[in-house]
């Protein structure tokens, strides 16, 4: 069975930190662009940080300085260290995956992903 499957949302107070994790089931986390999106209550999904197969990164400006991508393919597995949370990640976070080795763009497009976790929601408090 193929999937992502996210894990490590919550809830927590402005300025703490949490790790998400996405385990993949029938792929590689190191053979594509993986990438980590958000959605808040009425707005749109937005990329947060993508990864290519080669390592290269891709973060948007608001998290930039306070969230880190990185993967294990031991346990074929992405995760997102997320630091000096604000009120404004509050939101669904998902996972996904394009069937290519290389991101490009694909951090400001989200129908370019091919596969998609369930999500983890993450509240953050003032």
């Amino acid at each position: 069975q193929v999937q992502l499957v996210e894990s490590g949302g919550g809830s927590v107070q402005a300025g703490g930190s949490l790790r998400l994790s996405c385990a993949a089931y029938g792929y590689s986390v190191n053979m594509y662009c993986m990438g980590w999106f958000r959605q808040a209550p009425g707005k749109e999904r937005e990329g947060v940080v993508v990864i290519d197969s080669d390592g290269r990164t891709s973060l948007a400006d608001s998290v930039k300085g306070r969230f880190t991508i990185s993967q294990d393919n031991a346990k074929n597995t992405l995760y997102l260290q997320m630091n000096s949370l604000k009120p404004e990640d509050t939101a669904m976070y998902y996972c996904a995956l394009a069937f290519s080795s290389i991101c490009q763009e694909r951090l400001r497009y989200p129908d370019d992903f091919d596969r998609w976790g369930q999500g983890t929601q993450v509240t953050v408090s003032s």
